[in-house]
C-alpha cells in the first residue's frame, strides 16, 4: 500500500475503543488523511446516542448511521436460524452482524470515492477476516487499513493510554473493561477475569448482564409464549402477526427476563486458538428451539437428517467469515426449498433458563396418531417380519459365512 495516495478513509466505527482511537491514528500515520466514520446499527442503538459528536470531535469529517436491522434480521439471521446452523453451542450472533456491516461500508466507500477501508478488528480474532472476506467480494480492488496489524498498541491497557493522551472520551475504564460485541440478536462478553476458563462468570453481579438476568434471579412462575412460522420463518407472537424483527425484539424481553440463552463456551476461533466467551442470547435461543421443534413433525427423516449435516458446513461458512461464497448461497437455496412446509404454531414454556416444550402443531405434520398409538390402528404389525428380515439379510449372510468357516 503506498500510503502517499491514501487521501479519504471509510472506518467502520462503532464509538467503542478501539474504532474512537483510530480516528486521530490513521491521521497521524496516513498523511492527515480525511476519515469518513460510518456505524450499521444491527440493534444497538443505545450504544448509537451522542455518536456523531463523537466521532466528529475525534477528527472524522462526517458520521454515517445506518438502519441495517431489516436487513439484518432478513437476510442474515433468519435464512441461519432456517438452516440451524451453530458453530459450537454459539448461535453467530457477531459472525452474521459481520457481513451486514461490511456491505453496508462497501457501498459507502463507492459512493465516498475512498481510496482505502478501515476496521478495529485485532489480529487475533475472527473478525478481521470476516470484514475483509465480506470486503473483497464488494471492493476487491481496494486497500484494506487494518491498524492493529500495523501499530505498536498490543493490549486494551495501552489503547487506553492512548485515547488519554489524545483527548479520546470513552465510555469504560480499566475495571469494566470487557471485551463486547452487541446487536438485536446478541450479547458477548470476552477478557477480564473470563480470560481463564476456571473463573465462573458473574452472572448475579449487577451489571454484567445487560439482556438477560441469572436464572437464579428469573421469577418462579413459567412463561408461555406461542410462535407461528410460514415456511420457516417467524410471522407470528401469542397469536399477534409481527415482523420477524419484532418478534426478536420481543422474545429477548421474554426470554431475557426468564434467564433463557445464556452461553459459556471455549471456542475454537478460524485463527488457530481457543478463546472464552460469554454470550447472551435470548430470543434467539428461544426461536432456534421453536423452529427445530416444528420442523420435528414436518420435515421427513431423510430430508431432516441431511439438513442437519449440512447446518454444520452452514455454521462453519458464517463463522468463518465466507458469507459471500456460492456454497454459502447453494445451502441457502437447499434450507429454503426444506422449508416450503415448515408452517405451523409452536408453544413453549419459558422457566429459570429452561425451555420446555409445550405443543406444536401443523396442516403440514408428518405425524399421525393413528399409525403411531399404542392403541387400535390400521397398522399392520405383521408387515414389520419382512422389513426385518430383508434389512438384517446381510447380517444373516455374513453369521452364516463365518459359521461356515468356523470363525
Amino acid at each position: 500500500m503506498d500510503k502517499s495516495k491514501i487521501k479519504k478513509v471509510v472506518l467502520a466505527y462503532s464509538g467503542g475503543l478501539d474504532t474512537s482511537i483510530i480516528i486521530p491514528w490513521l491521521k497521524e500515520n496516513y498523511n492527515n488523511c480525511e476519515v469518513i466514520a460510518v456505524s450499521g446499527n444491527v440493534g444497538q442503538d443505545d450504544e448509537l446516542e451522542g455518536l456523531e459528536e463523537k466521532a466528529l470531535k475525534t477528527g472524522a469529517s462526517k458520521l454515517y448511521i445506518l438502519d441495517l436491522t431489516d436487513e439484518y434480521v432478513d437476510e442474515y439471521i433468519i435464512p441461519t436460524m432456517k438452516a440451524g446452523a451453530v458453530y459450537e453451542e454459539y448461535l453467530l450472533g457477531t459472525s452474521t452482524a459481520r457481513p451486514c456491516i461490511a456491505k453496508g461500508l462497501a457501498q459507502i466507500a463507492i459512493q465516498e470515492k475512498a481510496d482505502a477501508v478501515c476496521h478495529g478488528c485485532t489480529g487475533k480474532g475472527n473478525d478481521q477476516v470476516r470484514f475483509e472476506l465480506a470486503l473483497k467480494a464488494f471492493l476487491p480492488d481496494m486497500s484494506i487499513i487494518a491498524p492493529w496489524r500495523e501499530w505498536d498498541i498490543k493490549s486494551r491497557d495501552e489503547e487506553i493510554d492512548y485515547a488519554e493522551a489524545h483527548g479520546v472520551p470513552l465510555r469504560i475504564n480499566r475495571e469494566t473493561n470487557y471485551s463486547k460485541d452487541k446487536n438485536l440478536w446478541h450479547l458477548s462478553h470476552e477478557g477480564l477475569d473470563l480470560e481463564n476458563p476456571e473463573n465462573e462468570p458473574q452472572y448475579d453481579k449487577p451489571g454484567f448482564l445487560e439482556m438477560s438476568v441469572s436464572p437464579m434471579q428469573a421469577p418462579d412462575v413459567p412463561e408461555t409464549v406461542e410462535i407461528g412460522f410460514e415456511k420457516g420463518v417467524p410471522v407470528s407472537l401469542d397469536g399477534k402477526k409481527m415482523s420477524a424483527k419484532g418478534i426478536i425484539l420481543k422474545l429477548n424481553e421474554k426470554g431475557g427476563r426468564n434467564g433463557i440463552g445464556l452461553l459459556d463456551v471455549v471456542e475454537n476461533r478460524l485463527v488457530g486458538m481457543k478463546s472464552r466467551g460469554v454470550y447472551e442470547t435470548p430470543g434467539g435461543t428461544i426461536l432456534y428451539k421453536a423452529h427445530e421443534y416444528l420442523e420435528s413433525v414436518c420435515l421427513d427423516k431423510m430430508t431432516m437428517h441431511e439438513k442437519q449435516r449440512i447446518s454444520i458446513t452452514f455454521a462453519e461458512l458464517v463463522y468463518n467469515g465466507q458469507w459471500f461464497t456460492p456454497l454459502r448461497e447453494a445451502l441457502s437455496a437447499f434450507v429454503d426449498k426444506t422449508q416450503e412446509r415448515v408452517t405451523g404454531t409452536v408453544r413453549l414454556k419459558l422457566y429459570k433458563g429452561n425451555i420446555i416444550k409445550s405443543g406444536v402443531s401443523s396442516q403440514y405434520s408428518l405425524y399421525s396418531e393413528d399409525v403411531a398409538t399404542f392403541g387400535e390402528s390400521d397398522y399392520n404389525q405383521k408387515d414389520a417380519e419382512g422389513f426385518i428380515n430383508l434389512f438384517g439379510l446381510p447380517v444373516k449372510v455374513g453369521a452364516l459365512l463365518n459359521k461356515k468357516l468356523g470363525e
